[in-house]
């Protein structure tokens, strides 16, 4: 029986459903969990659990790492380039301002989750909401940001380096930063380098899973 875990590194457009509905086909095996969502957007490492090794999902520590772009000067309903414009601004802030407001969003802090989201409202998730046009109250939810560092900027776009965690919605820090400087802030790219003990490095493509690929669920990866 196969059973353990499976490091994928996700390509843009898959949905993390696809993903595990993809492996389960490869494998053959239906029980596969996996240890937080990805958008369609996102790229980096999905943590999936094999068989019996399901039971473990839970034990996955919550704290993420990811490096996330932004672009100044826009804001969507989505938070990141694939919603639907809803402002734009004039004002384009440097490296030098937006290195200067980061800390002021690390440490424990609130943010309002995207509509386009799956925060249940009523028993209805919020982007089943969004997609029929209505928009609800969102209630801030307190996170954790442990780092939040700048790294490069090319092309108008930044760079950042976030670790944080879990229920943390990278998209929507990036708008809270833009709404800080007065500027707009849109995600353009996120990829997840890792997730608890795992890192992005030993993670393959969907294209390449096999059984081979499946380790074996040893207690000493989980806190």
């Amino acid at each position: 029986m196969l059973t353990g875990i499976l490091l994928v590194d996700k390509a843009p457009g898959w949905t993390s459903h696809d993903v595990v509905a993809k492996c389960r086909g490869i494998l053959r095996e239906k029980r596969i969990g996996h240890g937080g969502t990805l958008d369609p957007m996102a790229t980096g490492l999905l943590v999936l659990f094999v068989g019996t090794a399901t039971k473990l999902v839970s034990r996955l520590p919550g704290e993420k790492e990811y490096a996330a772009k932004l672009r100044f000067g826009l804001e969507t309903d989505t938070y990141d380039t694939e919603g639907r414009t809803v402002r734009l601004y004039d004002n384009i802030p440097g490296a030098g301002e937006l290195q200067a407001v980061l800390p002021r969003f690390t440490g424990d802090i609130t943010q309002i989750p995207p509509m386009v989201s799956a925060v249940k409202i009523g028993g209805k998730k919020l982007y089943e909401l969004a997609r029929k046009g209505i928009e609800v109250e969102r209630q801030p939810r307190p996170v954790t940001v442990r780092e939040l560092a700048w790294l490069s900027e090319e092309d108008g776009e930044h760079t950042l380096s976030v670790r944080c965690s879990a229920g943390t919605y990278v998209r929507a820090l990036i708008h809270d930063i833009g709404h800080e400087l007065g500027s707009g802030a849109v995600m353009t790219a996120l990829r997840r380098t890792r997730s608890g003990p795992f890192c992005v490095d030993g993670a393959v493509p969907v294209e390449d899973v096999s059984p081979e690929r499946v380790m074996p669920p040893e207690d000493g990866w989980f806190a």
